[in-house]
């Protein structure tokens, strides 16, 4: 089990998983059956989804929430504005891009079940 605090420290999700099968108490993972940013997260730190960690200090400290209330859920638009505060170049844009393409193709890949309750 593991607990992930939201990007604005307001919300922490709960995270279990068995084997290959995770639940979670986001909304994505809980009602949309997909895997949250909460089960992502314990996906990376159990090494099953490979990231390369030089990108991961750019995602840090920002408020996702409170960007993509701005962006009304424009998400590519929310994360147009972090790229533009931390003015990161196009060399950088691109390497954060490829780097997220590859966590989706290694999400695609995954043989894993995302369920509301784990059954014990």
């Amino acid at each position: 089990m593991a607990y992930v605090a939201s990007s604005n420290g307001k919300k922490s999700y709960k995270v279990e998983w068995e084997g290959d099968t995770y639940t979670s108490t986001d909304n994505a993972t809980l009602w949309q059956s997909y895997p949250g940013y909460p089960v992502i997260g314990v996906l990376l730190c159990e090494k099953k989804l490979q990231l390369n960690e030089s990108v991961i200090h750019y995602f840090s400290e920002i408020n996702w929430h409170e960007l993509n209330q701005k962006h009304k859920r424009n998400y590519r638009a929310a994360l147009l504005e972090v790229f533009e505060q931390k003015k990161l170049s196009d060399r950088e844009i691109r390497r954060i891009e490829s780097e997220t393409q590859q966590i989706y193709e290694q999400l695609q890949r995954l043989d894993i079940k995302i369920v509301r309750r784990i059954k014990r």
